[in-house]
């Protein structure tokens, strides 16, 4: 079930509501007890009105009943004589409620004695007009005590919630890999601190799988550079063994271009995997380019002339990683085997590659330019890895030649 309201808003509608409950039955207790009492003190006025004059009219016929403005007596004579208000003949025995001739109400006390029947009316218009302020002081307190209550509802969530809200900030926290934590040691053995000893454990099942993950990564990168590095010297031993043969050199040196990548994508997928950035060093961009481009072959050999512009640009970077995005940058701007000439744009923002073929100088292998339709940089291993370090790679005028490296600032 989704709640729309924040914990500390519903906790404070909480604390509102108790206050306003508790306030309330406070005021109704309050006006029972000034009924009861009321009654109470009615009822004792009236009876021991009734048995003093009862004893006195037994002593003494004929005496006068009170008649104030509080209280007033009558007594019923023979043949309903004795002045008793019609509005009063006809109540039986008790004490009870009633309206006057004027219709204010008023109390009855009706006694059969042996004096006769006795009738004493007391008139308590001020006492409630008492109740009617105090009803009103009772209305004050119940709002007073609901707003009251929503205030230290108010403070004292704030208080209940800020556990909550630290932990769920160490929790955002975290990083991106998984790490043992120890949220729980700073919380108290509540709910909360449950919570957080649950999360603890939930890392640290994390933690033990990217151990468990990266041990096998690393097994897997070494089983897989060996039997390559053996392939690669042989390829390299055999290049050398054919120099006499012509025909076969094109074939082993696609063997040998196809090894080199074949590595160099291996090591990329590997750091992925492994989620493992090298830390970035001060370099001058010009001067590593410079020695990043000599792992190339077609440079190398001089199939590729390289004119390198721009301006010294001081900058830090993982450079084994940003060795293999220029590799496979270049991997995809390069033909194999075809001349030309490879220009490059330094700027502190941008590296910008641009091959143009020399036509006039024979291809040494009939691979195919890369087209349109070819998969793009940044959806393969190279791009992510460029996305990691921060770089964006913009391939989209490969088919003409052109690929730019942004260095996107994060």
């Amino acid at each position: 079930m989704r709640f729309p309201l924040p914990l500390r808003t519903r906790v404070t509608l909480l604390y509102t509501v108790m206050g306003a409950v508790l306030s309330i039955a406070f005021a109704l207790g309050v006006v029972f007890i000034a009924e009861e009492y009321e009654r109470v003190l009615v009822e004792s006025i009236l009876t021991s009105q009734a048995h003093d004059y009862a004893e006195r009219l037994q002593r003494e016929p004929g005496i006068d009943l009170p008649r104030s403005a509080r209280v007033s007596g009558y007594q019923l004579l023979p043949d309903n004589r004795g002045e008793v208000p019609d509005v009063y003949l006809s109540q039986p025995p008790g004490i009870g409620e009633v309206r006057n001739a004027e219709g204010d109400e008023v109390f009855l006390g009706v006694f059969d004695t042996s004096a006769g029947r006795l009738f004493f009316v007391m008139d308590v218009h001020d006492i409630e007009a008492l109740e009617r302020y105090l009803a009103l002081v009772l209305a004050v307190v119940v709002l007073a005590g609901t707003a009251l209550s929503a205030w230290l509802g108010w403070l004292l969530s704030g208080r209940v919630v800020r556990p909550v809200q630290q932990l769920a900030q160490a929790v955002t926290s975290l990083p991106i890999q998984p790490e043992r934590t120890a949220l729980a040691d700073k919380l108290p053995a509540d709910e909360l601190g449950q919570l957080a000893s649950a999360i603890d454990d939930y890392q640290a099942r994390l933690a033990s799988a990217a151990e468990a993950e990266q041990t096998f990564l690393g097994d897997a990168s070494h089983e897989l550079r060996t039997p390559i590095s053996v392939v690669r010297g042989a390829t390299e031993l055999l290049l050398e063994d054919s120099a006499d043969i012509p025909a076969l050199q094109p074939r082993l040196q696609r063997l040998d271009r196809g090894i080199r990548e074949l590595s160099e994508l291996i090591d990329a997928l590997m750091r992925l995997a492994r989620r493992r950035v090298d830390s970035a060093e001060p370099v001058e961009l010009r001067g590593w380019l410079v020695s990043c481009l000599a792992g190339v072959a077609s440079i190398v050999d001089g199939t590729v002339s390289v004119a390198l512009d721009g301006a010294e640009v001081d900058t830090t970077l993982p450079t084994r990683d940003a060795t293999l995005i220029v590799h496979g940058v270049l991997r995809r701007l390069l033909p194999p085997g075809v001349p030309g000439t490879l220009r490059i744009l330094i700027s502190n923002r941008m590296m910008s590659f641009a091959f143009a073929a020399d036509d006039t100088r024979p291809s040494t292998s009939s691979r195919p330019r890369p087209a349109s339709s070819d998969r793009r940089l940044g959806l393969t291993l190279v791009g992510r890895l460029a996305d990691r370090i921060g770089w964006e790679i913009d391939d989209s005028d490969a088919a003409s030649g052109s690929v730019d490296v942004h260095f996107v600032k994060r």
